[in-house]
C-alpha cells in the first residue's frame, strides 16, 4: 500500500488562531481584556510541558494569565481553595484546571467550583451536561480539534465504523459523543476491554487517545483505516527524548488510507482552539463556541 495521506493539522490551526486574534480586538474594543487562570496539581513533566504551552500562546497574543501549579501531595482543601480563589478574581474572565488531579483530589468538588461562565474547556458541570445533550455552550479544545481536523481534510464520519480508544471525560469521551453526533457507529475501548486488537481491527476510523505510547501496531488495525492519534507521549530512546503518540507510525502507516502526524496533527488544533475558547468565553455578549 503507498503512504498514508497525512492528516495535518497547521493549516486548520492558522485559520482558527486568526479567527481569534480577529475576536480578540473585537473583545478589547468592546472593554474587556481577557485574562487566562490555569490550575495544575502534580508533578508529571509532560502535564507542566503542556501547560507552557498554553501560557506561551497567550504571550504570543498579548493576552494576560495567572498560573497556579502545586505539588501532587497538596492538601485537597487547598486545592479547592485555590480553585474558588481563580473563580472569583474579577480580573481572570477564563479559567482551565488540567486533569487527570491527583486521586486524593475529588474532580467533582474541583469541577462544581469552576463557574460555567469562565470555563474554557467544557469542565464545568452544567457544560458538560449542554454538551451531552447538543447544545453546548462551551466544548472541548481536543473534541473540537478533532472534528475540525475531520473536516478540513473531507474525512467522511457518517455510517463508519468508529472506534474511540480512551474514555477520559476531557477527551475521549467527548469524542465518541462528536462521532455519534455526526453518525458514526462508535465502540469506546478502554483499560478493561476484553481483546482490544479485535476492536481495533474492526474500524475503518480509529481515534485513540489512551496516553499509552505505541498502544497500537500494524497488527491492530486494517487496510485502509483512517486513524486519528490524539495522544502525545514521551519516550526515551538510546538516550534522547522522542515523542510519539499511542498509534506505531511505521507498522499502521503500512494499512493506513491516513493518520495524523505526531506531534502536528491533533496538537496545534488544540492550542488554537483554546485560544479561540478563551476569547469566546470573555466576550461581553456570551457566543457559542462550538464548531
Amino acid at each position: 500500500m503507498s503512504e498514508p495521506r497525512r492528516l495535518g493539522g497547521r493549516d486548520a490551526a492558522d485559520r482558527v488562531e486568526r479567527d481569534a486574534l480577529d475576536r480578540l480586538e473585537a473583545c478589547r474594543e468592546a472593554g474587556v481584556d481577557p485574562c487566562l487562570a490555569t490550575l495544575l496539581v502534580g508533578d508529571d513533566p509532560d502535564a507542566h510541558r503542556f501547560m507552557d504551552y498554553k501560557h506561551e500562546a497567550c504571550a504570543d497574543a498579548g493576552i494576560d494569565t495567572k498560573r497556579v501549579d502545586l505539588p501532587a501531595d497538596t492538601p485537597a482543601e487547598t486545592v479547592y481553595e485555590k480553585v474558588t480563589d481563580l473563580a472569583t478574581d474579577p480580573d481572570v474572565t477564563a479559567l482551565f484546571v488540567q486533569v487527570p488531579l491527583p486521586a486524593h483530589v475529588d474532580a467533582t468538588e474541583v469541577r462544581r467550583r469552576v463557574p460555567s461562565e469562565k470555563d474554557v474547556d467544557c469542565f464545568a458541570p452544567a457544560n458538560v451536561g449542554r454538551l451531552v445533550q447538543g447544545a453546548p455552550r462551551v466544548r472541548p479544545v481536543t473534541e473540537l480539534a478533532v472534528d475540525r481536523l475531520l473536516s478540513a481534510h473531507d474525512v467522511a464520519v457518517a455510517g463508519r465504523d468508529a472506534v474511540v480508544v480512551g474514555r477520559t471525560p476531557a477527551i475521549g469521551t467527548p469524542i465518541a459523543h462528536l462521532l455519534c453526533r455526526r453518525d458514526a457507529t462508535v465502540t469506546v475501548c478502554h483499560s478493561r476491554t476484553q481483546d482490544l486488537a479485535a476492536k481495533t481491527r474492526a474500524a475503518d476510523l480509529l481515534v485513540t487517545a489512551a496516553g499509552v505510547p505505541e498502544l497500537v501496531d500494524g497488527s491492530m488495525v486494517s487496510e485502509g483505516v483512517v486513524v486519528v492519534d490524539v495522544s502525545v507521549n514521551r519516550v526515551q530512546r538510546d538516550g534522547e527524548s522522542h515523542v510519539v503518540g499511542d498509534v506505531d507510525a511505521e507498522s499502521v502507516g503500512e494499512k493506513a488510507a491516513a493518520m495524523t502526524p505526531v506531534p502536528g496533527g491533533v496538537g496545534p488544533l488544540t492550542m488554537a482552539f483554546l485560544l479561540r475558547n478563551l476569547v469566546a468565553v470573555s466576550e461581553p455578549s456570551p457566543q457559542e463556541t462550538g464548531g
